[in-house]
């Protein structure tokens, strides 16, 4: 079958659209993808896929290889995962194909979404493959238009006084005061590469062009230190938590910082922040506490 059904719609992503534009953005979907079908000769290739915000339709181009259909939502995020895959031009990461810069629609390489690098049990060997994925992602300069670290960091320092005073331990406020300082301290230099803004695990997929490549980013501009807390937190419960947490995360930081080539303690003022980034998103939602992963990872970059 090539057209899409409404039934085939996740509800959650129909809803998404439905807050975003209205009845006639949820009933547009299928005519959405009916549309990109046609007008790029594709054909689909297997089951839909989705999320809260993006659609995605496996698909086999005009000389028959295959493909992935990407729908989502037109937003800041979106439209900066376009700019950066257009950069990156499948250097580390999933080839972008095809876009329509309108709706956000890409059309992108296929990958194998059945295996992560969470499927590798070797920690160590699958922090290898992130860290020299995320090397390669972070050489390259970001291109205009992108917002900057400089930016978010100001906004996320005028924040802190309004979240201390949210947190009921005084233990939790200590500790986002820390990170607010280790932040402002790094503020005035905030770097210019190009970020991928959540590298773990199970956002790098097995492939046939390269044994593994990156998927999904949401690119910022800045300095690297920024961007590892992804990798830090992977697979927290099954393996982190399995084991000496502190040594784990110190053993997955050096690697990274070593492979990536960045200075230990700029990338640990780097990852208090990102820290910082997290928990003022979970303040805002109605937190009063800090998460025990982040209390995790800021003991053991701090106390070595």
């Amino acid at each position: 079958m090539s057209t899409l059904r409404t039934d085939e719609v996740p509800r959650s992503l129909a809803e998404s659209y439905a807050r975003s534009f209205g009845e006639e953005g949820r009933a547009g979907l299928p005519a959405l993808v009916a549309e990109f079908l046609d007008g790029w000769e594709l054909r689909r290739d297997g089951a839909v896929g989705a999320g809260e915000a993006s659609l995605v339709v496996p698909v086999r181009r005009a000389r028959g290889t295959r493909a992935v259909l990407k729908l989502q939502m037109p937003r800041e995020e979106t439209t900066a995962a376009l700019l950066g895959l257009r950069t990156w031009n499948g250097e580390g990461i999933v080839r972008l194909l095809d876009h329509d810069p309108d709706s956000s629609t890409m059309l992108l390489e296929k990958l194998d979404a059945s295996r992560t690098l969470s499927s590798i049990e070797d920690d160590d060997v699958a922090m290898g493959i992130l860290a020299e994925l995320q090397s390669r992602l972070v050489r390259v300069p970001a291109p205009p238009g992108l917002r900057g670290l400089g930016d978010v960091a100001a906004e996320m320092l005028a924040q802190v006084p309004q979240a201390v005073a949210a947190l009921a331990g005084p233990a939790d406020r200590r500790r986002l005061r820390a990170w607010a300082s280790a932040l402002a301290e790094l503020v005035g230099e905030p770097g210019d590469r190009l970020l991928h803004w959540d590298l773990h695990y199970d956002n790098v997929l097995a492939a046939r062009r390269e044994p593994w490549l990156a998927i999904d980013p949401e690119p910022l501009a800045g300095d690297p230190g920024f961007d590892l807390w992804p990798a830090l937190e992977s697979r927290w419960d099954d393996v982190v938590l399995k084991h000496d947490a502190l040594r784990v995360v110190r053993r997955r930081f050096d690697l990274l910082t070593e492979t990536l080539g960045l200075d230990r303690a700029r990338a640990t003022g780097w990852t208090l922040g990102r820290l910082l980034q997290n928990s003022l998103w979970d303040i805002e939602d109605g937190a009063t506490a800090l998460t025990p992963p982040s209390v995790t990872i800021a003991d053991a970059l701090l106390d070595r």
